[in-house]
């Protein structure tokens, strides 16, 4: 059975769709990570435990700030915590400008949960990367 590292098994949910953050987090639970959810990126950065979270799975599009936008800002301020960016919508550009900015991965939905482990062992750096899914 699959068990993440200890090192890197503290997981932030962020997606406006609450449909959305209670399947993730139950896949990452039932794989033994520790999931939290949040509906927005400034639910997220308004939590005094984001230095607390080994990675960040968002959504690209939600309203306020965009998962890009949070990814931009999180480098910004220096945080290198790494970050999945997900979507339904996926854009050659938008893609191209998440992994420059920094994103370790880009899954289109709908996504297997192999995918998404794939992803979070690159972002644990136990995988090598290809970024692209």
């Amino acid at each position: 059975m699959f068990q993440p590292d200890p090192d890197f098994s503290n997981i932030a949910i962020v997606d406006d769709d609450e449909s959305v953050r209670v399947a993730l987090r139950s896949l990452l639970r039932s794989y033994g990570y520790s999931a939290h959810a949040y509906d927005s990126a400034g639910a997220l950065l308004a939590n005094e435990e984001l230095g607390a979270y080994h990675c960040v799975i968002t959504d690209l599009q939600m309203p306020g700030m965009s998962g890009i936008e949070l990814l931009e800002h999180l480098r910004r301020e220096g945080n290198a915590l790494p970050l999945i960016l997900m979507t339904a919508f996926p854009e050659v550009t938008l893609r191209k400008r998440a992994l420059s900015g920094g994103a370790s991965c880009f899954l289109s939905k709908p996504f297997e949960a192999n995918a998404l482990l794939r992803c979070l062992r690159q972002a644990s750096g136990a995988e090598p990367s290809s970024a692209l899914e």
